[in-house]
């Protein structure tokens, strides 16, 4: 994106990083130095959400949080699939050009997906992991996800969020558990990035592989004994209208080790409405890591 000025740098005083991925040119923070956070967002999000929380740990950690393409301030090719799948491929090129080790993921929404294949694909490199509201597993024949996935991934939704950015305005109010605190001045570091109709196909995309990505994620869930000896953060908002109790318990059982932090007047996003509350459980996560 050229022009900036909507940018608040008091809210986002980072210096932009850009990785060339094969489709467009990925933008990411990188912030701070020592053990890597890697921050992945989900729909219609970008690393502004993770702002507070890098502020809050880059202090003793390396911060990094990219945009995926369609998002932020990374490229938006009108050609590209904009599917999950490709999202986690270019998150892989990305992560594994930096060579990091000993990782910390902090995952949601879609996030979730696209930084477990990384982690189930490269175990190795990851410590830790923090799900905030998300999910890895096929929702076929859940009718709460398909109708969802049908309607705002079908001819409707897609001329909704192509029309009126829908997803962003509408819809991203809504999974606020505590709608004062996405204020007009932060809502609008959401709406800028899709401010045109042709930068809004990754928006539209997604809520239709919520389906139609079935097979991907199924594949990824059934990897999930991989991350078995991670030390697991489950930090969910209760107030989320997308992933709700039932989502909670199925990690709770799939992770029985996990600690678990629940947000009682909190939805979706969790690190835009419990910003410090975050940061004090991810480092309580990271100083309570046993070495080696």
């Amino acid at each position: 994106m050229d022009d900036l000025s909507w940018l608040d740098r008091n809210e986002y005083p980072f210096r932009p990083h850009f990785f060339r991925t094969p489709f467009g040119s990925l933008h990411y923070v990188d912030e701070g130095d020592g053990e890597p956070v890697i921050f992945i967002h989900g729909n219609p999000s970008w690393s502004f959400q993770f702002r507070n929380s890098i502020k809050g740990l880059s202090g003793t950690n390396r911060c990094i949080a990219p945009d995926h393409l369609g998002f932020g301030l990374s490229d938006k090719p009108p050609e590209w699939s904009y599917l999950p799948e490709d999202h986690a491929k270019n998150l892989e090129l990305f992560l594994e050009s930096l060579d990091l080790q000993n990782m910390t993921l902090v995952v949601g929404d879609w996030g979730g997906p696209i930084g477990l294949s990384y982690a189930v694909r490269h175990p190795e490199r990851i410590r830790n992991i923090v799900l905030t509201n998300t999910w890895l597993w096929s929702v076929r024949g859940d009718w709460y996800f398909q109708v969802f996935s049908k309607v705002m991934g079908g001819p409707a939704g897609r001329w909704l969020i192509h029309r009126y950015n829908f997803f962003a305005t509408t819809l991203m109010r809504s999974m606020f558990g505590t709608k004062s605190r996405l204020t007009p001045e932060i809502h609008r570091h959401y709406l800028a990035p899709l401010a045109r109709p042709e930068e809004r196909k990754g928006c539209w995309v997604f809520p239709g592989q919520i389906t139609g990505s079935s097979d991907w994620l199924q594949a990824l869930w059934e990897q999930r004994s991989v991350l078995q000896d991670k030390h697991m953060l489950i930090a969910w908002g209760m107030r989320d209208i997308a992933f709700r109790k039932k989502e909670l318990a199925t990690w709770m059982t799939a992770f029985p080790e996990a600690s678990v932090v629940r947000y009682e007047d909190c939805g979706h996003f969790v690190a835009e409405e419990k910003p410090a509350e975050l940061v004090n459980e991810i480092r309580n996560l990271l100083e309570g890591r046993p070495e080696g």
